[in-house]
């Protein structure tokens, strides 16, 4: 008769992966592995390896918020790690309208908490045969999200391409981004880039713990998408980082500039106000009840004043330039040195901008007018208005005022970050850098999100039973097989390229091949070429 134990990880392992394909997934066995602080136990489903939960860092509630990572205190006898656990409290509020969640699919809805600092491990074998490891950091704008979404199930990914996965979930918002260190002196020196802080700490321990999950800890592969990809670009400029990683993907997420002390204080200030909290009581603020930080968010952002620049300058609540942790701007005016060595493959979706303008009903209903089209342009692009809308008119000339604008948004949100990040990676001549386009389009809403913002996510997985029937349509698998198998061979070698894509140069300043992933892909140099210098002029007066 089968005990308590087997019943529950059989049952488990049904529950993770469903929706993966996966009718006849099996729970093989319950592995154990020794990690730098406690034995693990996870359990094997279709000959994939998959630990969840596995702490790499204490609870940062109480006299810990606000302070780098700890790390966790060892346990004894052997851990469950079979289900998700960890949900750093969320900012409020949501960016896209309920209906549309089913781009994500399943929503984590774990309950939140500040003992956050969990991790979760997909391997295809406890060996010793070196596997890539590929480090997920989630999305989310530094702001909100988690690693516990069903679309990040790397079970797909581990099995097809023999790569160890991580997915790290961490601090977020006001919690990993509060810089106290004008009022806080030494003690809070480092609270405005403790969400970063906690990611270096999963890496070490990936550095320490890969090789017990058949990983080689000296080929590492960080990716992200959106607030990931910003997450990504920060660690490819903070030094307590440098050697932790050895390539990098930064998905729609670009970040070429980070706040600056002066904003992040004014940001600080305000928190402290609203709360009626004096400077020099800030262990006051550590004892807090996470929904009352959380409520101080929002009025808190409503000070601060416009950015300087405000196309490159993304996120309040996120990473600080604070002269140690990240001692300078990563991509601005240069690319840093300090990844030199580190290759990049860099890119987004052709209207990454479609799902944030959804809620907009003159965007959704298509009743956007050549009017009201120059009038948001000009908001976004000032004097370079007049020559962006005539490129976009002449270059697309059947296109409807609504999709130059999902594409124009998508240049002045997204592509110009990257853009300008790749070319100023590419100009110092060290690591390559190869550039992307993710251009298949989902015929879900009648085709009117086009290539919206996370598309690529669930075909870099193979998850794409996750998202829903209404995204399927003939080919998708096939090109998940492309997308994945991509990333999971620059996770291998530093080249993206594989026999499954056309031969794919590196991207510069002079020759600007990007790759086109759709039904049929292909290389294209510098697609929209004289828009993006006009955006590029838009984004660094």
């Amino acid at each position: 008769m089968p005990n308590r134990r087997t019943v529950l990880e059989a049952s488990l392992a049904f529950v993770a992966t469903a929706g993966l394909g996966a009718g006849s997934a099996r729970a093989d066995s319950a592995p154990e592995v020794t990690t730098s602080h406690g034995k693990v136990r996870g359990a094997t489903i279709n000959g994939v390896h998959a630990f969840k939960g596995i702490p790499y860092g204490a609870s940062t509630a109480g006299a810990n918020r606000f302070m780098p990572p700890r790390p966790p205190e060892p346990w004894t006898g052997v851990r469950d790690a079979l289900v998700y656990a960890g949900r750093s409290p969320q900012a409020p509020g949501s960016p896209q309208r309920p209906e549309l969640a089913t781009v994500w699919g399943p929503v984590d809805k774990l309950p939140v908490g500040e003992d956050c600092l969990t991790l979760h491990v997909w391997t295809p074998g406890l060996d010793a045969a070196k596997r890539p490891v590929m480090v997920w950091l989630h999305g989310g704008a530094f702001s909100y999200g988690s690693a516990n979404s069903p679309r990040y199930d790397s079970t797909n990914l581990a099995k097809k391409h023999d790569v160890v996965v991580v997915a790290v979930n961490h601090r977020l918002n006001i919690f990993g981004h509060l810089d106290l260190s004008g009022v806080g002196g030494d003690k809070f020196a480092q609270s405005g880039n403790v969400g970063v802080l906690d990611l270096v700490a999963a890496l070490e321990w990936v550095r320490d713990n890969a090789a017990n999950f058949g990983g080689d800890p000296g080929n590492v592969m960080i990716f992200g998408q959106s607030g990931g990809g910003g997450k990504v670009s920060a660690l490819l400029a903070m030094p307590s980082a440098k050697g932790l990683f050895h390539r990098a993907v930064i998905e729609s997420g670009a970040s070429v500039r980070f706040a600056e002390r002066e904003r992040t204080t004014q940001l600080a200030d305000a928190v402290l106000k609203h709360l009626g909290i004096a400077p020099n009581q800030l262990d006051a603020l550590q004892q807090l009840p996470m929904a009352k930080l959380q409520e101080a968010i929002g009025p808190a952002q409503k000070t601060l004043p416009k950015p300087r620049y405000p196309l490159l300058d993304r996120y309040n609540f996120g990473p600080v330039i604070d002269g140690h942790v990240l001692p300078a701007q990563p991509y601005d005016p240069a690319a840093t040195a300090l990844s030199d060595d580190v290759p990049l493959l860099i890119g987004g979706t052709r209207t990454e901008s479609a799902i944030f303008m959804a809620p907009d009903d003159a965007v959704w209903n298509r009743t956007i007018t050549e009017d009201d089209l120059a009038k948001r342009v000009k908001a976004l692009a000032g004097d370079n208005a007049d020559g962006l809308l005539a490129y976009y008119k002449q270059h697309y000339p059947t296109a409807s005022p609504t999709d130059r604008l999902l594409y124009m948004t998508t240049g002045s949100n997204f592509e110009v970050r990257s853009m300008l990040l790749g070319e100023r990676k590419a100009a110092k001549g060290k690591a390559s850098v190869w550039m992307y386009r993710f251009d298949w389009e989902t015929p879900a809403y009648d085709g009117k999100l086009r290539s919206p913002h996370s598309m690529e996510v669930p075909f870099v997985f193979d998850t794409l039973a996750v998202i829903g029937e209404q995204h399927h349509k003939p080919g998708d698998q096939a090109l998940a097989d492309k997308v994945s198998a991509t990333w999971a061979t620059f996770a291998r070698t530093g080249n993206p390229s594989h026999p499954g894509l056309p031969v794919w140069p590196t991207y510069s300043a002079n020759q600007r091949n990007t790759m086109l992933f759709n039904d049929t892909c292909q290389v294209v140099v510098d697609p929209d070429g004289e828009a993006r210098q006009l955006w590029s002029k838009a984004a660094t007066v």
